[in-house]
């Protein structure tokens, strides 16, 4: 793949060196450091003129000085000359705040937007956006890839009864998402409607479904502080299911989020890679990050390293990357 450079922010090297392996490509030299005032420097270590340049950040751990870094290192190869600057941002940072839910709301998912443009980015590549008018958001193109297609996968080759099991959204936003799956996998699904008096803290929740007698698997695309599925498992359990997993896209589990699974009635806690999550499996045996081949030695994390390479493979050669939203490539 000639004319191509694969940089990596400081948030997540772990996937940025899984996807330039997949490639077969080696992380380009860049070195980013702090002054003594926390301001960022960010120093690209080769030429990028008239390259194709990806540049690989996730949304997490600290989250506005990840998002500082990437806005420099995309304005760092713009002005270099780089012919295209791609964006891939596996956990997309302020996802959530992406309406005027209430009087002076700020719609921040779309300032973000604008940062990203206004730096210099051509193209943004992500994973399961928290909601999906956010490509709306930029006047730029937007690949907004699913986990979908690993989850199946996942679903299929770990759980022995999935054919009897139900497909749970623990909120009535993510009815779409589990739909969506439980047709493929022609199985019912239910779907939880919560009440929030604010943010963080469910007040009352109602199922909406049977459960009884089979696998309920709540399915949702990213859990923080987890009060929403810790509950939703217990609202399942009482419901009659037999077992409950909980598969999420992006596992962020700040504050409280780890001893409350802990406690939980959750047989296991499936999440991607588009976060690192090494120090949370430390604490938590129930967390679990399967590769799509599974190794019976240890539990490792769903890996998505190969849908976002196969996606830079693609549009770096002009293909069209529609065949992912329903494949995991091989």
């Amino acid at each position: 793949m000639p004319n191509i450079k694969i940089f990596s922010g400081s948030s997540h090297q772990d996937l940025s060196q899984k996807i330039a392996d997949r490639l077969g490509l080696e992380l380009g030299k860049v070195v980013t450091k702090k002054f003594s005032n926390q301001e960022t420097c960010v120093e690209i270590g080769e030429s990028v003129r008239g390259e194709d340049v990806y540049i690989v950040q996730s949304g997490c751990g600290e989250i506005n000085d990840n998002l500082m870094e990437l806005l420099i290192m995309i304005n760092a190869c713009k002005i270099a000359s780089a012919s295209r600057v791609t964006a891939v941002i596996p956990c997309f940072p302020y996802a959530r705040q992406d309406k005027k839910d209430k009087s002076r709301a700020p719609i921040s998912a779309k300032l973000v937007a604008n940062m990203l443009s206004v730096a210099g980015a051509d193209h943004i590549i992500t994973m399961d956006l928290h909601a999906s008018q956010i490509q709306g958001f930029f006047d730029i193109p937007v690949d907004n890839l699913y986990a979908e297609p690993a989850v199946l996968k996942w679903i299929k080759e770990n759980i022995s009864e999935w054919r009897n099991c139900t497909i749970v959204s623990p909120d009535a936003g993510g009815a779409k998402r589990v739909t969506s799956i439980a047709d493929r996998l022609n199985v019912d699904f239910a779907l939880i409607h919560k009440e929030r008096k604010k943010a963080n803290e469910v007040d009352r929740m109602v199922l909406v479904g049977d459960v009884k007698d089979r696998v309920a698997i709540l399915v949702d695309d990213m859990a923080d502080t987890c009060g929403t599925i810790c509950h939703a498992a217990d609202k399942l359990l009482s419901a009659g299911a037999t077992r409950v997993y909980a598969i999420l896209t992006h596992g962020i589990f700040s504050g409280p989020a780890i001893s409350r699974i802990n406690n939980a009635c959750f047989e296991a806690v499936v999440v991607t890679n588009t976060i690192p999550q090494e120090d949370k499996m430390k604490h938590c045996s129930k967390i679990q990050i399967p590769l799509l081949h599974p190794r019976p030695t240890k539990p490792e994390v769903i890996d998505i390293s190969m849908i976002l390479a196969e996606a830079i493979r693609r549009t770096h050669n002009g293909e069209s990357v529609s065949y992912l939203f329903s494949h995991v490539p091989l």
